[in-house]
Protein backbone atom coordinates (compact mmCIF):
# COMPACT_ATOMS: atom_id res chain seq x y z
CA UNK A 1 0.00 0.00 0.00
CA UNK A 2 2.85 2.44 0.84
CA UNK A 3 4.59 1.63 -2.45
CA UNK A 4 1.39 2.30 -4.43
CA UNK A 5 0.93 5.64 -2.66
CA UNK A 6 4.56 6.58 -3.36
CA UNK A 7 4.20 5.74 -7.04
CA UNK A 8 1.00 7.78 -7.17
CA UNK A 9 2.75 10.76 -5.53
CA UNK A 10 5.71 10.47 -7.89
CA UNK A 11 3.34 10.42 -10.88
CA UNK A 12 1.52 13.54 -9.68
CA UNK A 13 4.78 15.35 -8.95
CA UNK A 14 6.18 14.38 -12.36
CA UNK A 15 3.02 15.60 -14.12
CA UNK A 16 3.11 18.92 -12.26
CA UNK A 17 6.83 19.27 -12.90
CA UNK A 18 6.32 18.68 -16.62
CA UNK A 19 3.53 21.21 -16.70
CA UNK A 20 5.70 23.75 -14.81
CA UNK A 21 8.72 23.22 -17.11
CA UNK A 22 6.67 23.72 -20.28
CA UNK A 23 4.97 26.80 -18.80
CA UNK A 24 8.34 28.30 -17.78
CA UNK A 25 9.93 27.54 -21.18
CA UNK A 26 7.02 29.14 -23.01
CA UNK A 27 7.22 32.27 -20.83
CA UNK A 28 11.01 32.52 -21.25
CA UNK A 29 10.81 32.28 -25.03
CA UNK A 30 8.25 35.06 -25.09
CA UNK A 31 10.42 37.14 -22.83
CA UNK A 32 13.50 36.84 -25.03
CA UNK A 33 11.34 37.21 -28.13
CA UNK A 34 12.25 33.87 -29.61
CA UNK A 35 8.99 33.51 -31.48
CA UNK A 36 9.79 30.22 -33.17
CA UNK A 37 10.67 28.55 -29.88
CA UNK A 38 7.66 30.23 -28.25
CA UNK A 39 5.37 28.67 -30.84
CA UNK A 40 6.93 25.26 -30.35
CA UNK A 41 6.68 25.52 -26.54
CA UNK A 42 3.06 26.72 -26.86
CA UNK A 43 2.18 23.77 -29.07
CA UNK A 44 3.86 21.36 -26.64
CA UNK A 45 2.09 23.04 -23.72
CA UNK A 46 -1.34 22.68 -25.36
CA UNK A 47 -0.56 19.08 -26.38
CA UNK A 48 0.49 18.27 -22.81
CA UNK A 49 -2.74 19.75 -21.40
CA UNK A 50 -4.89 17.75 -23.84
CA UNK A 51 -2.84 14.60 -23.15
CA UNK A 52 -3.29 14.92 -19.40
CA UNK A 53 -7.02 15.68 -19.83
CA UNK A 54 -7.45 12.66 -22.15
CA UNK A 55 -5.69 10.38 -19.66
CA UNK A 56 -7.88 11.72 -16.88
CA UNK A 57 -11.17 11.29 -18.78
CA UNK A 58 -10.12 7.80 -20.01
CA UNK A 59 -9.53 6.62 -16.46
CA UNK A 60 -12.79 8.18 -15.29
CA UNK A 61 -14.69 6.35 -18.04
CA UNK A 62 -13.06 3.04 -17.09
CA UNK A 63 -13.91 3.58 -13.43
CA UNK A 64 -17.55 4.39 -14.26
CA UNK A 65 -17.75 1.36 -16.57
CA UNK A 66 -16.30 -0.88 -13.84
CA UNK A 67 -18.75 0.34 -11.21
CA UNK A 68 -21.74 -0.14 -13.55
CA UNK A 69 -20.62 -3.65 -14.47
CA UNK A 70 -20.08 -4.65 -10.83
CA UNK A 71 -23.46 -3.21 -9.85
CA UNK A 72 -25.10 -5.40 -12.54
CA UNK A 73 -23.02 -8.42 -11.47
CA UNK A 74 -21.27 -8.57 -14.85
CA UNK A 75 -17.78 -9.95 -14.32
CA UNK A 76 -16.97 -10.77 -17.94
CA UNK A 77 -14.89 -7.64 -18.62
CA UNK A 78 -11.10 -7.35 -18.34
CA UNK A 79 -8.89 -4.35 -19.10
CA UNK A 80 -5.80 -4.84 -21.23
CA UNK A 81 -2.49 -4.71 -19.37
CA UNK A 82 -0.12 -5.57 -22.21
CA UNK A 83 -0.31 -3.13 -25.11
CA UNK A 84 -0.84 0.06 -23.10
CA UNK A 85 1.19 2.83 -21.54
CA UNK A 86 2.69 2.32 -18.07
CA UNK A 87 0.09 4.69 -16.60
CA UNK A 88 -2.82 2.82 -18.22
CA UNK A 89 -1.31 -0.50 -17.26
CA UNK A 90 -1.25 0.44 -13.58
CA UNK A 91 -4.82 1.73 -13.70
CA UNK A 92 -6.07 -1.33 -15.62
CA UNK A 93 -4.36 -3.75 -13.22
CA UNK A 94 -6.01 -1.99 -10.27
CA UNK A 95 -9.49 -2.14 -11.83
CA UNK A 96 -9.03 -5.82 -12.76
CA UNK A 97 -8.03 -6.57 -9.19
CA UNK A 98 -11.11 -4.77 -7.83
CA UNK A 99 -13.28 -6.86 -10.16
CA UNK A 100 -11.67 -10.11 -8.92
CA UNK A 101 -12.22 -9.17 -5.27
CA UNK A 102 -15.90 -8.31 -5.81
CA UNK A 103 -16.46 -11.42 -7.97
CA UNK A 104 -14.94 -13.66 -5.31
CA UNK A 105 -17.09 -12.08 -2.57
CA UNK A 106 -20.23 -12.49 -4.72
CA UNK A 107 -19.40 -16.14 -5.44
CA UNK A 108 -18.86 -16.87 -1.75
CA UNK A 109 -22.16 -15.16 -0.88
CA UNK A 110 -24.02 -17.32 -3.44
CA UNK A 111 -22.45 -20.48 -2.04
CA UNK A 112 -23.51 -19.52 1.50
CA UNK A 113 -27.02 -18.70 0.30
CA UNK A 114 -27.29 -22.07 -1.47
CA UNK A 115 -25.99 -23.81 1.65
CA UNK A 116 -28.61 -22.11 3.84
CA UNK A 117 -31.36 -22.93 1.31
CA UNK A 118 -30.42 -26.62 1.45
CA UNK A 119 -30.59 -26.54 5.23
CA UNK A 120 -34.01 -24.85 5.16
CA UNK A 121 -35.31 -27.32 2.57
CA UNK A 122 -34.27 -30.27 4.74
CA UNK A 123 -36.39 -29.32 7.78
CA UNK A 124 -39.94 -30.53 8.44
CA UNK A 125 -41.17 -27.01 9.19
CA UNK A 126 -42.53 -24.83 6.40
CA UNK A 127 -40.64 -21.52 6.16
CA UNK A 128 -41.92 -18.40 4.37
CA UNK A 129 -40.32 -14.94 4.38
CA UNK A 130 -42.26 -11.93 3.06
CA UNK A 131 -41.71 -8.20 2.83
CA UNK A 132 -44.01 -5.43 4.05
CA UNK A 133 -46.02 -5.60 0.79
CA UNK A 134 -46.70 -9.31 1.11
CA UNK A 135 -44.22 -10.37 -1.58
CA UNK A 136 -42.70 -13.78 -0.87
CA UNK A 137 -38.93 -13.48 -0.71
CA UNK A 138 -38.23 -17.12 0.04
CA UNK A 139 -40.01 -20.37 0.88
CA UNK A 140 -38.91 -23.95 1.29
CA UNK A 141 -40.37 -27.15 -0.18
CA UNK A 142 -42.11 -28.11 3.07
CA UNK A 143 -44.11 -24.86 3.04
CA UNK A 144 -45.40 -25.57 -0.48
CA UNK A 145 -46.15 -29.16 0.52
CA UNK A 146 -48.16 -28.17 3.60
CA UNK A 147 -50.08 -25.54 1.64
CA UNK A 148 -50.62 -27.76 -1.40
CA UNK A 149 -49.11 -25.20 -3.78
CA UNK A 150 -46.53 -25.56 -6.53
CA UNK A 151 -45.42 -21.91 -6.40
CA UNK A 152 -45.91 -19.00 -3.99
CA UNK A 153 -44.97 -15.42 -4.92
CA UNK A 154 -47.44 -13.35 -2.84
CA UNK A 155 -49.35 -14.11 0.34
CA UNK A 156 -52.66 -13.34 -1.44
CA UNK A 157 -52.26 -16.64 -3.32
CA UNK A 158 -53.10 -18.35 -0.02
CA UNK A 159 -56.77 -17.55 -0.63
CA UNK A 160 -56.80 -20.41 -3.14
CA UNK A 161 -55.87 -22.70 -0.25
CA UNK A 162 -58.06 -21.09 2.41
CA UNK A 163 -59.36 -17.53 2.80
CA UNK A 164 -59.13 -17.99 6.55
CA UNK A 165 -55.46 -18.95 6.27
CA UNK A 166 -54.78 -15.90 4.06
CA UNK A 167 -56.33 -13.52 6.60
CA UNK A 168 -54.54 -15.11 9.55
CA UNK A 169 -51.12 -14.91 7.92
CA UNK A 170 -51.81 -11.33 6.80
CA UNK A 171 -52.62 -10.24 10.34
CA UNK A 172 -50.24 -12.38 12.43
CA UNK A 173 -47.69 -10.29 14.33
CA UNK A 174 -44.08 -11.18 15.23
CA UNK A 175 -43.97 -13.31 18.36
CA UNK A 176 -47.52 -14.62 17.92
CA UNK A 177 -48.49 -18.26 17.49
CA UNK A 178 -51.87 -19.30 16.09
CA UNK A 179 -53.62 -22.48 14.94
CA UNK A 180 -55.54 -22.57 11.67
CA UNK A 181 -57.90 -25.33 10.51
CA UNK A 182 -59.27 -25.59 6.97
CA UNK A 183 -60.48 -28.14 4.43
CA UNK A 184 -58.59 -29.21 1.32
CA UNK A 185 -58.70 -32.20 -1.02
CA UNK A 186 -57.00 -34.32 1.65
CA UNK A 187 -59.58 -33.46 4.34
CA UNK A 188 -59.12 -31.26 7.40
CA UNK A 189 -55.73 -29.66 7.96
CA UNK A 190 -54.61 -28.25 11.30
CA UNK A 191 -51.62 -25.94 11.04
CA UNK A 192 -49.60 -24.19 13.69
CA UNK A 193 -48.30 -20.79 12.46
CA UNK A 194 -45.50 -18.82 14.16
CA UNK A 195 -44.24 -15.38 13.16
CA UNK A 196 -40.96 -13.54 13.67
CA UNK A 197 -39.44 -10.37 12.20
CA UNK A 198 -36.06 -9.35 10.87
CA UNK A 199 -34.38 -6.70 8.73
CA UNK A 200 -33.16 -7.38 5.19
CA UNK A 201 -31.71 -4.74 2.83
CA UNK A 202 -32.90 -1.98 5.17
CA UNK A 203 -36.46 -3.28 5.04
CA UNK A 204 -38.62 -5.18 7.52
CA UNK A 205 -39.44 -8.80 6.69
CA UNK A 206 -41.66 -11.34 8.43
CA UNK A 207 -40.63 -14.95 8.86
CA UNK A 208 -43.56 -17.39 8.99
CA UNK A 209 -43.04 -20.93 10.33
CA UNK A 210 -45.75 -23.51 9.56
CA UNK A 211 -46.17 -26.97 11.12
CA UNK A 212 -48.78 -29.66 10.50
CA UNK A 213 -49.99 -30.45 14.01
CA UNK A 214 -52.66 -32.86 12.74
CA UNK A 215 -50.06 -35.49 11.91
CA UNK A 216 -48.39 -34.90 15.27
CA UNK A 217 -51.72 -35.38 17.04
CA UNK A 218 -52.43 -38.53 15.02
CA UNK A 219 -49.01 -39.98 15.78
CA UNK A 220 -49.25 -39.20 19.51
CA UNK A 221 -52.78 -40.59 19.68
CA UNK A 222 -51.75 -43.71 17.79
CA UNK A 223 -48.73 -44.24 20.04
CA UNK A 224 -50.97 -43.92 23.09
CA UNK A 225 -53.36 -46.54 21.73
CA UNK A 226 -50.50 -48.89 20.93
CA UNK A 227 -49.14 -48.61 24.47
CA UNK A 228 -52.61 -49.13 25.94
CA UNK A 229 -53.32 -52.16 23.75
CA UNK A 230 -49.99 -53.74 24.61
CA UNK A 231 -50.74 -53.40 28.32
CA UNK A 232 -54.29 -54.70 27.95
CA UNK A 233 -53.36 -57.66 25.78
CA UNK A 234 -50.54 -58.59 28.15
CA UNK A 235 -52.77 -58.44 31.23
CA UNK A 236 -55.70 -60.20 29.58
CA UNK A 237 -53.53 -62.98 28.17
CA UNK A 238 -51.93 -63.52 31.57
CA UNK A 239 -55.41 -63.97 33.06
CA UNK A 240 -57.09 -65.93 30.28
CA UNK A 241 -54.34 -68.41 29.41
CA UNK A 242 -54.54 -70.28 32.79
CA UNK A 243 -58.35 -70.41 32.51
CA UNK A 244 -58.15 -71.96 29.04
CA UNK A 245 -55.55 -74.47 30.11
CA UNK A 246 -57.38 -75.38 33.32
CA UNK A 247 -60.76 -75.80 31.58
CA UNK A 248 -59.21 -78.10 28.96
CA UNK A 249 -57.61 -80.20 31.72
CA UNK A 250 -60.86 -80.48 33.67
CA UNK A 251 -62.79 -81.41 30.52
CA UNK A 252 -60.35 -84.21 29.76
CA UNK A 253 -60.78 -85.58 33.28
CA UNK A 254 -64.52 -85.04 33.54
CA UNK A 255 -65.33 -88.21 31.62
CA UNK A 256 -69.01 -89.06 32.14
CA UNK A 257 -69.52 -86.44 34.84
CA UNK A 258 -72.78 -84.65 35.23
CA UNK A 259 -73.86 -82.95 31.97
CA UNK A 260 -74.21 -79.59 33.69
CA UNK A 261 -70.57 -79.69 34.81
CA UNK A 262 -69.33 -80.68 31.35
CA UNK A 263 -71.49 -78.01 29.72
CA UNK A 264 -70.20 -75.36 32.12
CA UNK A 265 -66.59 -76.36 31.50
CA UNK A 266 -67.21 -76.33 27.74
CA UNK A 267 -68.65 -72.82 27.91
CA UNK A 268 -65.71 -71.63 29.99
CA UNK A 269 -63.25 -73.19 27.55
CA UNK A 270 -65.01 -71.84 24.47
CA UNK A 271 -65.32 -68.34 25.94
CA UNK A 272 -61.69 -68.22 26.99
CA UNK A 273 -60.58 -69.39 23.52
CA UNK A 274 -62.73 -66.72 21.88
CA UNK A 275 -61.30 -64.10 24.20
CA UNK A 276 -57.79 -65.29 23.37
CA UNK A 277 -58.53 -64.96 19.66
CA UNK A 278 -60.03 -61.54 20.28
CA UNK A 279 -56.87 -60.39 22.04
CA UNK A 280 -54.68 -61.86 19.29
CA UNK A 281 -56.50 -59.69 16.74
CA UNK A 282 -55.60 -56.58 18.72
CA UNK A 283 -52.06 -57.78 19.21
CA UNK A 284 -51.64 -57.64 15.42
CA UNK A 285 -52.16 -53.88 15.65
CA UNK A 286 -49.03 -53.49 17.79
CA UNK A 287 -46.87 -56.07 16.04
CA UNK A 288 -46.97 -55.17 12.36
CA UNK A 289 -43.91 -56.56 10.57
CA UNK A 290 -41.34 -54.07 9.37
CA UNK A 291 -42.23 -53.06 5.79
CA UNK A 292 -39.99 -54.43 3.05
CA UNK A 293 -40.66 -51.97 0.21
CA UNK A 294 -40.15 -52.60 -3.48
CA UNK A 295 -41.65 -50.96 -6.59
CA UNK A 296 -44.82 -52.46 -8.08
CA UNK A 297 -47.39 -51.41 -10.67
CA UNK A 298 -50.60 -50.02 -9.18
CA UNK A 299 -52.75 -51.13 -12.14
CA UNK A 300 -51.83 -54.83 -11.86
CA UNK A 301 -52.08 -54.62 -8.07
CA UNK A 302 -55.56 -53.02 -8.20
CA UNK A 303 -56.85 -55.58 -10.71
CA UNK A 304 -55.72 -58.38 -8.41
CA UNK A 305 -57.30 -56.74 -5.36
CA UNK A 306 -60.56 -56.29 -7.30
CA UNK A 307 -60.79 -59.98 -8.20
CA UNK A 308 -60.03 -61.08 -4.65
CA UNK A 309 -62.56 -58.66 -3.10
CA UNK A 310 -65.42 -59.66 -5.43
CA UNK A 311 -64.72 -63.34 -4.95
CA UNK A 312 -64.35 -63.27 -1.17
CA UNK A 313 -67.43 -61.11 -0.57
CA UNK A 314 -69.68 -62.66 -3.25
CA UNK A 315 -70.51 -59.18 -4.53
CA UNK A 316 -72.16 -60.06 -7.83
CA UNK A 317 -74.18 -56.85 -8.11
CA UNK A 318 -71.32 -54.46 -7.36
CA UNK A 319 -69.13 -52.79 -9.98
CA UNK A 320 -65.51 -51.97 -9.22
CA UNK A 321 -63.99 -49.57 -11.76
CA UNK A 322 -60.26 -48.89 -11.90
CA UNK A 323 -58.59 -45.76 -13.26
CA UNK A 324 -54.80 -45.42 -12.94
CA UNK A 325 -53.13 -42.44 -14.61
CA UNK A 326 -50.68 -43.11 -16.09
CA UNK A 327 -51.29 -46.83 -16.52
CA UNK A 328 -47.66 -47.67 -15.69
CA UNK A 329 -47.81 -45.72 -12.40
CA UNK A 330 -45.69 -47.39 -9.73
CA UNK A 331 -45.41 -47.11 -5.96
CA UNK A 332 -42.51 -48.02 -3.71
CA UNK A 333 -43.93 -49.88 -0.71
CA UNK A 334 -44.43 -53.30 0.88
CA UNK A 335 -46.97 -54.88 -1.52
CA UNK A 336 -48.17 -57.50 0.98
CA UNK A 337 -48.91 -54.93 3.69
CA UNK A 338 -50.58 -52.52 1.24
CA UNK A 339 -52.68 -55.45 -0.01
CA UNK A 340 -54.00 -55.84 3.52
CA UNK A 341 -55.04 -52.15 3.55
CA UNK A 342 -56.68 -52.32 0.12
CA UNK A 343 -58.49 -55.57 0.94
CA UNK A 344 -59.90 -54.08 4.13
CA UNK A 345 -61.09 -50.88 2.38
CA UNK A 346 -62.76 -52.79 -0.46
CA UNK A 347 -64.35 -55.23 1.99
CA UNK A 348 -65.81 -52.36 4.05
CA UNK A 349 -67.18 -50.68 0.92
CA UNK A 350 -68.79 -53.89 -0.34
CA UNK A 351 -70.33 -54.64 3.06
CA UNK A 352 -71.71 -51.09 3.38
CA UNK A 353 -73.39 -51.31 -0.04
CA UNK A 354 -74.66 -54.87 0.43
CA UNK A 355 -76.10 -54.37 3.91
CA UNK A 356 -77.84 -51.10 3.06
CA UNK A 357 -78.94 -51.83 -0.51
CA UNK A 358 -77.75 -48.32 -1.37
CA UNK A 359 -75.46 -47.83 -4.36
CA UNK A 360 -73.52 -50.40 -6.32
CA UNK A 361 -70.33 -48.67 -7.51
CA UNK A 362 -66.79 -48.69 -6.15
CA UNK A 363 -63.85 -46.90 -7.78
CA UNK A 364 -60.11 -47.25 -7.43
CA UNK A 365 -58.32 -44.13 -8.70
CA UNK A 366 -54.55 -43.84 -8.78
CA UNK A 367 -52.57 -40.74 -9.71
CA UNK A 368 -49.41 -38.80 -9.07
CA UNK A 369 -50.09 -35.78 -6.86
CA UNK A 370 -48.03 -32.76 -5.95
CA UNK A 371 -44.43 -33.23 -4.82
CA UNK A 372 -44.43 -36.63 -6.61
CA UNK A 373 -46.74 -38.16 -4.00
CA UNK A 374 -48.60 -41.30 -5.13
CA UNK A 375 -52.30 -41.18 -4.29
CA UNK A 376 -54.84 -44.02 -4.40
CA UNK A 377 -58.51 -43.24 -3.74
CA UNK A 378 -61.06 -45.96 -2.91
CA UNK A 379 -64.55 -44.46 -3.18
CA UNK A 380 -68.07 -45.89 -3.04
CA UNK A 381 -71.61 -44.58 -3.48
CA UNK A 382 -73.00 -46.48 -0.54
CA UNK A 383 -74.46 -44.86 2.58
CA UNK A 384 -72.54 -41.80 3.73
CA UNK A 385 -70.81 -42.21 7.07
CA UNK A 386 -72.35 -39.84 9.66
CA UNK A 387 -70.08 -37.10 10.99
CA UNK A 388 -70.23 -38.37 14.58
CA UNK A 389 -69.10 -41.80 13.36
CA UNK A 390 -66.49 -40.48 10.90
CA UNK A 391 -64.61 -38.80 13.75
CA UNK A 392 -63.92 -42.15 15.40
CA UNK A 393 -63.51 -44.68 12.58
CA UNK A 394 -59.71 -44.87 12.93
CA UNK A 395 -59.79 -45.36 16.72
CA UNK A 396 -58.98 -48.92 17.84
CA UNK A 397 -61.95 -50.84 19.34
CA UNK A 398 -64.47 -48.52 17.65
CA UNK A 399 -66.95 -50.26 15.35
CA UNK A 400 -70.56 -49.95 14.20
CA UNK A 401 -70.77 -53.56 12.99
CA UNK A 402 -72.39 -56.27 15.07
CA UNK A 403 -69.56 -58.69 14.37
CA UNK A 404 -66.78 -56.13 13.95
CA UNK A 405 -63.79 -55.86 16.22
CA UNK A 406 -62.84 -52.25 15.43
CA UNK A 407 -59.31 -53.15 14.36
CA UNK A 408 -59.44 -53.04 10.54
CA UNK A 409 -59.18 -49.33 9.82
CA UNK A 410 -56.88 -48.57 12.75
CA UNK A 411 -54.58 -51.39 11.60
CA UNK A 412 -54.71 -50.09 8.01
CA UNK A 413 -53.76 -46.60 9.14
CA UNK A 414 -50.91 -47.99 11.21
CA UNK A 415 -49.62 -49.89 8.15
CA UNK A 416 -49.73 -46.70 6.06
CA UNK A 417 -47.94 -44.81 8.80
CA UNK A 418 -45.15 -47.41 8.96
CA UNK A 419 -44.96 -47.24 5.15
CA UNK A 420 -44.25 -43.52 5.34
CA UNK A 421 -47.73 -42.56 4.11
CA UNK A 422 -51.17 -41.59 5.37
CA UNK A 423 -54.72 -42.92 5.27
CA UNK A 424 -57.55 -40.41 5.45
CA UNK A 425 -61.29 -40.39 4.83
CA UNK A 426 -63.72 -37.74 3.63
CA UNK A 427 -67.36 -37.80 2.62
CA UNK A 428 -69.35 -35.81 0.11
CA UNK A 429 -73.06 -35.96 0.99
CA UNK A 430 -74.05 -34.02 -2.14
CA UNK A 431 -73.08 -36.86 -4.48
CA UNK A 432 -73.18 -39.57 -1.77
CA UNK A 433 -69.53 -40.54 -1.92
CA UNK A 434 -67.22 -41.89 0.76
CA UNK A 435 -63.55 -41.65 -0.21
CA UNK A 436 -60.61 -43.27 1.55
CA UNK A 437 -57.27 -41.86 0.39
CA UNK A 438 -53.96 -43.71 0.61
CA UNK A 439 -51.13 -41.25 0.14
CA UNK A 440 -47.52 -42.38 -0.32
CA UNK A 441 -45.07 -39.49 0.23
Amino acid sequence: MKTSLSIKKIGIIAALAGFAVLTAAFALCLYVKRWELSAICGILWVYYIFKMYGLYTSNIKKIVFTLDALENKDYSFRFDTANVTPEDKKANETLNKIKQIVQKASSEAKEREKYYEQIIDSVDTGIITMDANGNILQNNRQALKLLGLSVLTHYSQLKYVSEKLEKEIESIQPGERIQVSFQDEMGTKNLSVNAASSTLNNGKVRIIAINDIENELDVNELDSWIKLIRVLTHEIMNSVTPITSLSETLLSKAGNSEPEIREGLSIINKTSNELTQFVENYRKFTHIPTPVPHPFYIMDFSERMKRIALEQNKAGNINIDISIVPEDLMVYADENLIAHVMTNLLKNAIQAITESNIGNNIRIDGRCGENEAIIIDISDDGPVIPEDVAEHIFIPFFTTKKEGNGIGLSLSRQIMRLSGGTLTMKTNPSNRLTVFTMRFK
